[in-house]
């Protein structure tokens, strides 16, 4: 984001410990179902819902019955998009 453009960009780590009461078969699949849930109840306005590649590699990363128990993630937010993009935080 440019300095003009208006938004807000927030750092959550959402934990993915749930996905694991399920069975090990769709783990990955419903831990990207839970980030955009996740994304969805914390900005309600919200209409759109991005996940960048580099999410999706991170969570698939070790097979479809392994994700991450637990992800940082940089979430951006522009209201007049009404867009919400979800990227990874890298480590420092």
């Amino acid at each position: 984001m440019s300095k003009k453009e208006t938004g807000v960009k927030r750092v959550y780590t959402i934990p993915l410990y749930r996905i694991y009461w399920g069975r090990r078969s769709n783990r990955a699949k419903r831990a990207i179902k839970f980030i955009k849930r996740f994304v969805q109840r914390h900005f309600k306005e919200a209409e759109k819902i991005v996940i960048d590649n580099a999410v999706n590699n991170y969570v698939w990363g070790r097979g479809i019955e392994k994700p991450p128990r637990r992800i940082r993630v940089i979430i951006e937010y522009r209201p007049e998009d009404k867009l919400a993009k979800v990227l990874l935080a890298r480590k420092a």
